[in-house]
């Protein structure tokens, strides 16, 4: 069983057990996230698609981690005397999904 969620304007597939990376939200390590815009829930072949989101429909996650990722962007003109070093930090959430509710 798996379901197609929708957070910000990403699409995630989300199994029973297994390990999801959204954008960050304030939250903390052991907390529950609810995400309710599920798009589409497969059980056992049986595919129902929601118009837009299925009704009723949720998926429940466990915060496992806050992680980071650290991106520079560097320019470089020779003989110029050009040089730009720039920096940015992502924050994401990690999430273990617990339950998917039909």
């Amino acid at each position: 069983m798996y379901a197609i969620i929708e957070d910000g304007s990403r699409q995630y597939r989300a199994e029973e057990g297994g390990v999801l990376t959204i954008d960050y939200r304030d939250v903390q390590v052991g907390d529950t996230v609810e995400l309710t815009k599920v798009l589409l829930i497969e059980n056992n072949g049986q595919a129902t698609i929601g118009l837009p989101t299925v009704a009723g429909a949720k998926v429940i996650a466990e915060v496992t981690e806050l992680t980071k990722r650290k991106t520079t962007i560097q320019k470089f003109r020779r003989r110029k005397n050009y040089r730009r070093l720039k920096g940015h930090t992502q924050h994401y959430v990690r999430l273990k999904v617990k339950q998917i509710v039909a």
